[in-house]
């Protein structure tokens, strides 16, 4: 990843944290995403949606040919945290995990039959086995008297993509696939909307990609629930500059006349009780959402934040895909806008740009500048919290 940032940085390419994925939409169409997600925010599970194709799960190079953006997946297989994988939340993965064929599975608890356990598998916990701690039991504690669970939080598999039954038929194009959609997401329990699509392209890349904050979980090093600033999902990797980074994301799509459609994705919106306002498989709704608008055929309510579903697309997206009904309340309870939660984050953006990136592009400044002024202006108007139907 860091050599080829750099070297992508030189020459006018891309190289993206990001999974590459084949979302069908109708007649048989296929237009394909790109995303950038933290560890455990569901980057590998969004990929993975049934009836949806896998490109990749964690790493993209993007190129502009002809005026569109195409990528490719340089990865042979697939590397993902095993934690809550079950045969009804992720049922691809789990037939594969059960299936004949190669698999690497790391941290995870190993049973006298040779079995191997790991939370939130199907099934009861075993009584015994061996794990990261050594001989374990339920309830068995670490020297700080902390639990030790039966298999570690962070554990991991790994497998050929090609395994996989829903494979995309693009997997070894070397022309790669045109990107009609880039999708960011982090784990927020109080700010972002399950899915907003941006402006235009430099709205994008800051309000959603440069602004990206995840809350840390068992994946990251440190305290759990720490609200954690991560652009592009990438800061890892980053091998140059962070604003060159920044204005080399801005370069590469301002310099053709369509690039791809930015989304944000929030996966873990909580409601006052504290409890999660989506289920885990509401994403595939989210995602034949954005399939839809970046061929223009749904419309969008434009809140000072960006683009947000209308009520009667949803319900009937929720019907069609999840053969589930959607009710207004629902709705409003995800899509209100928490506007004193949004300008809290613009202030804790600008605030790292401020002081911690000296190259910092001027343009991004001003583009937070103008999302806090309208989210202030619409607070004048509206109040603290602003129903999505307020905005029709």
């Amino acid at each position: 990843m860091r050599p080829a940032i750099n070297r992508a940085s030189r020459e006018g390419w891309l190289t993206e944290h990001m999974f590459i994925m084949g979302v069908h939409g109708p007649a048989k169409r296929v237009s394909y995403f790109t995303g950038a997600f933290p560890s455990l925010c569901g980057k590998t599970s969004t990929s993975m949606i049934p009836q949806e194709t896998i490109v990749g799960d964690d790493i993209a190079y993007m190129r502009k040919r002809g005026g569109k953006v195409y990528a490719v997946n340089v990865e042979r297989g697939m590397f993902g945290i095993i934690q809550g994988i079950n045969s009804k939340d992720d049922p691809i993965i789990w037939k594969t995990l059960h299936s004949p064929s190669e698999l690497i599975v790391s941290n995870v608890l190993v049973t006298e039959e040779r079995d191997v356990y790991w939370i939130g598998k199907d099934g009861e916990v075993p009584e015994r086995g061996f794990n990261h701690s050594g001989e374990w039991t339920p309830g068995k504690k670490d020297s700080e008297g902390n639990e030790i669970t039966p298999s570690h939080k962070n554990a991991r598999f790994t497998l050929k993509l090609e395994i996989l039954e829903n494979v995309d038929a693009k997997l070894e194009d070397p022309d790669g696939v045109n990107v009609g959609g880039i999708i960011y997401g982090g784990r927020d329990s109080d700010t972002w909307v399950p899915v907003e699509e941006s402006f235009d392209w430099t709205h994008g890349i800051i309000a959603k990609g440069a602004s990206l904050e995840s809350e840390t979980t068992a994946a990251t090093l440190g305290q759990e629930g720490v609200r954690k600033f991560n652009l592009m999902s990438n800061l890892d990797f980053v091998s140059v500059p962070l604003g060159k980074y920044i204005q080399c994301n801005l370069d590469f799509g301002n310099s053709i006349e369509n690039p791809p459609s930015i989304f944000s994705v929030n996966y873990f919106l909580k409601g006052e009780d504290g409890n999660f306002l989506n289920d885990k498989t509401d994403k595939a709704v989210w995602l034949k959402w954005m399939e839809l608008r970046v061929h223009g055929e749904v419309d969008a309510i434009k809140t000072p934040t960006g683009f947000i579903p209308k009520y009667e697309d949803l319900r009937r997206l929720f019907s069609e895909v999840l053969g589930k009904e959607y009710s207004e309340d629902d709705y409003v309870k995800q899509f209100t806008l928490r506007i004193p939660k949004r300008l809290a984050k613009i202030e804790r953006i600008v605030e790292v740009y401020r002081t911690k990136v000296a190259d910092t592009p001027p343009v991004l400044f001003r583009v937070l500048q103008e999302e806090r002024q309208r989210l202030e202006k619409a607070r004048e108007k509206y109040g603290n919290s602003i129903s999505p139907f307020d905005l029709l």
